[in-house]
């Protein structure tokens, strides 16, 4: 079985998801979910997202796309385009047995791998921030809505969120593409 490819991000009601190379909130239960969607699988993010993260995950096999053919960093692969840290991914899922590859950002990415994705798991950030990378749209037609959870905000949250599940219309996100 070929492994889905899943786009994972927060994004707030006008569309941003960063500031500066970092998130533009605090938001606690969003990474808690981000781990629980992303533990076990390959990760596929820009160069700046793994700067800003600063280090491999444990538990995840992380891809690093860059266009720097000298980039190295101890712990992960280095692809040189997204279709290259894909193959990777696909790679690196079967040998560990995962159902996914987790593409992670940031927006760059996520532009160039809305069109390969199989679902996308989004966390809907109840805010308007100020930022300056934004998600690609979600085209109505394009995406089915398949589950949505409503999240108040905790202690440590910034923003209340809504956790919501997509998949390719026409698909059963499954994988497979």
């Amino acid at each position: 079985m070929t492994a889905s490819v899943v786009l994972v991000a927060a994004v707030a009601k006008n569309g941003v998801i960063g500031r500066d190379n970092g998130l533009p909130w605090r938001l606690s239960t969003d990474l808690k979910r981000f781990k629980a969607l992303t533990m076990g699988a390959p990760m596929v993010m820009g160069r700046k997202t793994f700067q800003s993260i600063g280090k491999p995950l444990p538990g995840r096999r992380t891809i690093v796309v860059t266009r720097d053919p000298t980039f190295l960093a101890d712990g992960v692969t280095v692809a040189l385009s997204l279709d290259e840290a894909l193959r990777a991914a696909r790679a690196e899922a079967a040998d560990m047995g995962a159902e996914r590859i987790a593409v992670v950002g940031g927006a760059e990415i996520y532009r160039a791998a809305i069109g390969k994705a199989d679902r996308l798991e989004i966390t809907e950030v109840d805010g308007t921030v100020e930022g300056d990378a934004r998600f690609p749209d979600i085209v109505p037609g394009e995406w089915r809505e398949t589950a949505r959870e409503l999240v108040p905000a905790g202690e440590k949250d910034d923003h209340a969120m809504s956790f919501v599940s997509y998949v390719r219309a026409g698909s059963n996100g499954k994988g497979g593409r």
